[in-house]
């Protein structure tokens, strides 16, 4: 199933899940992994890695057999929920509201659940509603009149934590205060609602609620000190508002830990809860991670596991607590196929050391395709149309593989439309983007896949931190930054393409905004995904007639290096070994290629070496749209004029262009022609020229391989679904 797809291992019946939740899928119990310290495990992995895809399928797989809750953390329902009244909810609270609720009729093993100290504590905060008045507190206590008790299923009761009608006498005492003059946090309401919950405790209640809100600081042990702190920091706002909120959470995880340790819970329930928060890098899963990440830093103990979402490598700025990543012992990690993970230890420092959030957590890498696990899909795509002839289809099925480096839902998508796509034989890769697609379910007319995965992987996918007065040019920046190198390549499009904004954003702040998106970084190209990048590159040549765009930003580019000294030394941090370099590269592919070639064929005699560095750097370097002649000047099919060096200089250039582009095959008629050509060279009448013997060999075996001739962090990309 798709659902499934690259999932493989983490959801077997002896997979990672089912030993972290202690069932199987089918339900067989499991040895837990772990002990009472739990990690916090979060998925990491950038925009179509399938993260959400796949905290959705464990809830499917699993929620039958033991409470799993789904929470989207990125949505606004929490929000629109709790504006009605400012004061006495918030998305925070309105969530674990949620989570509660599905819990209270959880039809499992061990039956549902209830939240007598969630409840406690949001009543109090109910004091806070805009109208004031007794009974509008009434009003907003009684939609959490469900939380405090069990169902009654299969017989049970309701417990002893309250004894007789909870919310009959919270309401007959409030309404006694009704007709009054109240002030909209009066004191009189929260006595009353303090004295009711009191009153009505059983002596287990009663020590429950002193262990609980009797911790919260400032309550100095007393129960009742706890609550009327907990509402007066909601209202208040800011971050006392977000340590209430917390300590919510905290009420909710000690509720559920109770019903597995009380002796009923202990014979009865089976497994862990748990919690998977999607789009927990959005500000309010950020929240509710670092609450329990700071309780179980403190020393607090539960058996609720905590699976969240983070687009960043590192699992997110926030677990390093302002520390450069790099000075901090970096988390435990897996992959799916290095196996289970046999052991967690938290982090911990030095005696009286506050360790950061980071040693808390356990990374779970998401996974790209395997190259079978990739075919796999693409076949599966394929038995829903025609047959068509074979070198068509492997064509199709290698651009799927180049285009999407492996990341799962660009595959799903790029499968589904190359499935009944003709590609022809000598295509770039990036044709496939124009294929038409229809997603299931939706009523809307096909669309070009590439405008698809521009909605899907960039538009839905805005970085948290993006400023709201950039939103609107975020995605036509990037796909003018498709073109840039390094963060001065960069600056110089940026500079150009927010002219006249009051507002701007630099480079090193795109770059960080493109890692806080789990997007990764490339030494030679500042779009470091190869994938992405081919997708805004093929957007940027079709943004004006005619590739103006396209040429334009390249013409931009090739003039700023113009200007820049003609020395060997590689600028600091920059993509390429040279100012001279780095504008032939411009220049090349916005119509300088006869210039280029001239330029290679003067500077070649005496350095060979250096001179094919030069070459490489020069032609890694996408193409633009329209007919593609590189392959027959490569081989000598296009009368070029010229001596006998510039000849074949020309003829190496477009050789290793190709090579170089990474988005059509290379093959063993490549690696021919690239042999032939540089052994042309080591036989002619220059300086060092006997030295590109070798280089013959050695590009000519990358190439058949389909191998880069110049390696970066984008073609180690391509190189994972190998």
């Amino acid at each position: 199933m798709c659902e499934d797809l690259g999932f493989d291992r983490l959801l077997s019946e002896e997979g990672f899940f089912a030993r972290l939740l202690g069932r199987s899928p089918s339900g067989a119990g499991r040895d837990l992994l772990y002990g009472p310290d739990l990690p916090v495990v979060l998925l990491t992995g950038g925009p179509g890695m399938g993260k959400a895809r796949l905290l959705r399928t464990v809830r499917d797989r699993f929620a039958a057999k033991v409470p799993v809750i789904h929470l989207d953390c990125g949505s606004p329902v929490y929000a629109d929920r709790a504006e009605p009244e400012p004061d006495a909810r918030s998305a925070a609270t309105e969530a674990l509201v949620e989570a509660a609720r599905r819990l209270c009729t959880w039809q499992g093993t061990g039956g549902s659940f209830a939240f007598p100290r969630l409840f406690a504590g949001l009543a109090m905060i109910a004091t806070g509603v805009a109208e004031g008045t007794a009974e509008a507190v009434a009003t907003e206590v009684e939609r959490y009149e469900e939380l405090p008790q069990r169902q009654r299923l299969r017989g049970l009761g309701a417990g002893d934590f309250w004894r007789g009608v909870l919310r009959s006498a919270i309401r007959n005492l409030l309404t006694t205060l009704s007709g009054q003059a109240l002030d909209p946090y009066s004191a009189s309401v929260s006595t009353a609602l303090l004295d009711t919950l009191f009153a009505n405790l059983a002596p287990r209640g009663r020590d429950a609620l002193e262990r609980s809100y009797g911790a919260y600081p400032g309550a100095a042990g007393q129960p009742q000190h706890g609550l009327r702190e907990l509402a007066a920091d909601f209202r208040a706002g800011g971050e006392r508002r977000e340590l209430a909120e917390s300590f919510l959470f905290r009420a909710l995880r000690e509720d559920l830990e109770a019903a597995y340790a009380s002796p009923a819970g202990w014979l009865r329930r089976v497994g862990r809860p748990a919690l998977l928060l999607d789009r927990s890098d959005r500000p309010l899963g950020e929240q509710l991670l670092r609450a329990v990440l700071d309780d179980r830093r403190a020393g607090q103990r539960d058996r609720v596991v905590i699976v969240g979402t983070a687009r960043r490598a590192d699992g997110g700025a926030f677990l390093y607590e302002g520390l450069p990543p790099r000075e901090v012992p970096a988390p435990a990690e897996f992959r799916p196929a290095d196996g289970i993970p046999s052991a967690w230890t938290r982090r911990t420092g030095p005696e009286g050391e506050r360790v950061p959030l980071a040693g808390g957590v356990l990374l779970l890498r998401m996974p790209f395709l395997t190259g079978d696990q990739l075919r796999r899909e693409t076949e599966r795509r394929q038995r829903r149309t025609e047959p068509e002839d074979g070198s068509d289809r492997r064509r199709a099925d290698a651009a799927v593989a180049r285009l999407s480096g492996g990341r799962p839902h660009t595959v799903i998508r790029l499968a589904a439309a190359a499935a009944a796509f003709r590609m022809p034989a000598d295509a770039n890769d990036r044709d496939i983007l124009d294929a038409p697609l229809r997603l299931s379910g939706d009523g809307t007319a096909e669309r070009p896949v590439a405008d698809v995965l521009v909605q899907e992987l960039v538009l839905d996918q805005l970085p948290v931190r993006l400023p709201p007065e950039h939103r609107d040019q975020w995605l036509d920046l990037l796909t003018h930054l498709s073109v840039a190198h390094d963060e001065e390549c960069a600056e110089v499009l940026l500079r150009h393409h927010q002219a006249g904004r009051v507002h701007r954003l630099t480079a090193h702040q795109v770059a960080q905004l493109l890692t806080d998106t789990g997007w990764p970084r490339c030494e030679r190209h500042f779009i470091g995904d190869f994938g992405l990048r081919q997708l805004l590159v093929h957007r940027l040549y079709r943004l004006r007639p005619d590739g103006a765009a396209w040429y334009a930003d390249h013409h931009l580019l090739r003039d700023h290096y113009a200007g820049r000294p003609a020395d060997g030394d590689r600028p600091e941090g920059g993509a390429f070994r040279s100012a001279v370099a780095h504008r032939m590269n411009h220049h090349l592919v916005s119509g300088g290629v006869d210039e280029v070639v001239g330029h290679l064929a003067a500077t070649l005699p005496g350095r060979p070496r250096q001179w094919c560095a030069d070459l490489l750097e020069v032609a890694q370097a996408p193409y633009p749209g329209g007919a593609d002649a590189r392959r027959q000047r490569a081989e000598g099919l296009v009368e070029v004029a010229g001596p006998a060096l510039r000849r074949t200089v020309d003829q190496l250039l477009h050789a290793v262009w190709l090579c170089e582009e990474r988005t059509r095959p290379t093959g063993r008629e490549t690696a021919r022609t690239l042999a032939k050509l540089l052994n042309l060279l080591s036989i002619m009448e220059f300086d060092g020229a006997g030295q590109l013997g070798r280089t013959a060999t050695d590009w000519s075996g990358l190439a058949e391989n389909e191998q880069p001739l110049l390696r970066c962090a984008c073609t180690e990309q391509l190189g994972r679904r190998r």
